[in-house]
């Protein structure tokens, strides 16, 4: 909508879900950032870092070190469209995730 491109991938989750550290590292930002929800970047060393947007709560603060798998964050609840949508449909979140490699995007 903004006509950027997208550098990482957008995950479907559960609402309310629990988002974990994908590896370790030393986060060097947790906060809000923009219209992203709350953003977390994450050094992973030897110039690896790894964007995680789109939580609703960060359960981790700037200089904290993490472990691979520990929580670092929840998703928020999913926001239905219309009132009509089928009971049956289950709701979902969307964490945005991007890697990247001495400041550049990596696929």
């Amino acid at each position: 909508g903004s006509g950027a491109a997208m550098q990482g991938d957008m995950v479907a989750t559960q609402s309310g879900a629990i988002v974990t550290a994908p590896a370790d590292g030393n986060v060097l930002y947790a906060g809000p950032f923009r219209s992203y929800g709350q953003l977390l970047i994450l050094n992973a060393g030897d110039g690896y870092h790894v964007v995680l947007a789109g939580m609703s709560r960060i359960s981790v603060a700037t200089g904290q070190s993490v472990l691979a798998g520990e929580p670092i964050g929840a998703m928020g609840e999913a926001r239905v469209a219309s009132t009509s949508a089928s009971r049956n449909e289950s709701s979902t979140s969307e964490l945005y995730v991007e890697f990247r490699k001495d400041g550049k995007p990596v696929d």
